[in-house]
């Protein structure tokens, strides 16, 4: 087992992942920018090294200076939590380079799963469903018109090396084709380099559907069951849940022996998570993408399973084997989690950065809260705005949401705006209450209570009751849209951390602008 691991992240996660060391009696190294100096993370670990400025381009995302820190240190092993570096291939062959393991799957697994059109091609020949489309970039008009005439309208336009809802457009008649076809492919080019775009067929009232899955380099590869990622703004999840509300035994067996196949066929180690889209209406189910790293919403898995996944990350890095076969994995109870934000709901979720007066965190039964900050502690601009991680756990649905509704109301957060109020609004929700859920959740939310939606930013994904397929890519991050950056340059002029690209290198991030990019999902 290692001795001592570095940290490659911030926050709530480089906390929780402190908190795993610790039980585990291993060594921590925290890294830090200048404006995370204060920072809770930085307090809690054994060691702590600066890295940079702020920007994360500067800092967070320079893989060179991370291991230099860790040379420094001289630790065994890095973790890169979710976001950032963590699906960065280049990052994980320069820590093997220098005789550090890297806490994630092979580059080789990341690179295989990090191209969508790649990961599709994948998941057919595994014989796991994808949603009917094409598995190549479109060539032309010509050929979008062909297809999309093929497999029927409405259909997704969507980025091949996109996320987070950029160079994705919905076309619901081929009279708008020509047009959303020419803005895709501008998005990609400017948000990603590349304008490669493809096809695929929109499902009607989308559920964000995903099983964890865990692997061992002695070629065990099970899965954990599901979480209900449904509940969404921007194409970033707010509220997940495991189990699903409409997840029968059946339903999970299939969807969990379909993630294990992928995992499989890209001969996986680690934590992974293989996201699909399922039907509201007939409940069948497809592959999306698989995230090749840690999930923000593992704690509910955790929560019913009783396993601990950032323990069992790290056993697996060291060569052990997983600590549990499928036979041992059953879901007890029900677990919720909020993401707690310093944002402002009633305005779209724009950040509120600050600094917090006041922190109450909850207690009691069934209450979890993984934060990764404090009272006078300062939410900059410059990263993602999440405050905390806060789940409930309950014999079953009922008992979680009352539970979270108990909590919620306990929670107390002084200075900035936040997510409180509305995630307080939606667990007295009669919708979310009934399990009705789908990625189109929230603005029919903010219209039954009579308020305006918050506006849709340009090329977000519902037309009528339709919604995208990237629409539930929620933990992937994208470059901002020209309206994104307009909106942000005005107010912030700040750079956000988000993650790095899957296959850029490490040293020379571009940047995001803060409100547009998001860290995680």
């Amino acid at each position: 087992m290692f001795s001592k691991i570095l940290i490659a992240n911030r926050g709530e996660i480089a906390c929780r992942i402190v908190r795993a060391c610790r039980e585990m009696r291993i060594g921590t190294v925290s890294v830090y920018s200048e404006a995370d100096k204060d920072a809770l993370h930085v307090r809690m670990a054994d060691e702590a090294y600066p890295i940079g400025p702020p920007p994360s381009a500067e800092s967070y995302l320079r893989g060179d200076k991370i291991i230099a820190a860790a040379k420094l240190a001289g630790v065994e092993a890095i973790h890169p939590g979710y976001g950032f570096l963590s699906e960065n291939a280049e990052f994980v062959r320069l820590a093997n380079a220098a005789g550090i393991t890297f806490i994630g799957p092979p580059p080789e697994a990341m690179e295989s799963m990090g191209g969508k059109i790649e990961a599709r091609k994948i998941a057919i020949e595994a014989g796991v469903p994808v949603v009917p489309g094409t598995t190549e970039p479109l060539g032309s008009f010509d050929d979008a018109k062909k297809v999309a005439g093929e497999i029927g309208y409405p259909i997704m336009l969507k980025a091949a090396a996109g996320g987070g809802g950029k160079g994705m457009r919905l076309v619901a008649a081929e009279e708008e084709l020509r047009s959303a076809l020419e803005t895709a492919q501008s998005e990609a080019r400017a948000s990603f380099g590349d304008d490669a775009v493809y096809i695929e067929k929109a499902v009607v009232r989308p559920r964000h559907i995903e099983i964890q899955v865990f692997s061992d380099s002695h070629g065990n590869h099970v899965h954990l069951g599901e979480r209900e990622c449904s509940i969404q703004r921007r194409h970033q999840k707010v509220i997940e849940e495991a189990p699903s509300p409409i997840n029968s035994t059946e339903l999970r067996a299939k969807m969990g022996a379909a993630a294990v196949k992928i995992a499989e066929a890209v001969n996986y180690v680690g934590a992974g998570t293989v996201e699909f889209l399922v039907s509201d209406v007939d409940r069948s189910f497809y592959f999306l993408e698989m995230n090749t790293r840690l999930q923000v919403e593992h704690p509910v898995t955790e929560l019913v399973t009783g396993i601990d996944l950032v323990r069992e990350q790290i056993r697996v890095a060291a060569g052990e084997k997983l600590s549990f076969t499928q036979d041992n994995v059953s879901l007890t109870g029900h677990a919720i989690e909020c993401r707690i934000y310093a944002e402002d709901p009633e305005n779209n979720f724009m950040p509120s950065p600050g600094r917090i007066t006041r922190l109450r965190v909850p207690h009691g039964p069934g209450v979890r809260d993984d934060g990764g900050v404090y009272e006078g502690a300062e939410v900059s601009i410059y990263y993602d705005p999440m405050i905390s991680k806060f789940a409930a756990y309950g014999r079953d649905r009922a008992e979680a949401i009352d539970r979270m509704r108990r909590a919620l109301a306990e929670y107390e957060i002084g200075g900035i705006k936040t997510t409180l109020q509305f995630f307080r609004d939606v667990m007295e929700d009669a919708e979310f209450a009934a399990g009705d859920l789908d990625t189109g959740f929230i603005p029919r939310f903010f219209e039954r209570r009579g308020k305006s939606e918050p506006p849709v930013v340009k090329g977000g994904s519902h037309v009528g009751g339709l919604a995208s397929l990237t629409e539930v890519s929620a933990d992937s991050v994208g470059h901002p849209t020209t309206l994104e950056i307009t909106v942000v340059a005005a107010c912030l002029a700040h750079v956000d951390n988000s993650k790095s690209s899957k296959t850029a290198p490490v040293s020379n991030k571009p940047s995001q602008w803060v409100v547009a990019g998001r860290n995680w999902s």
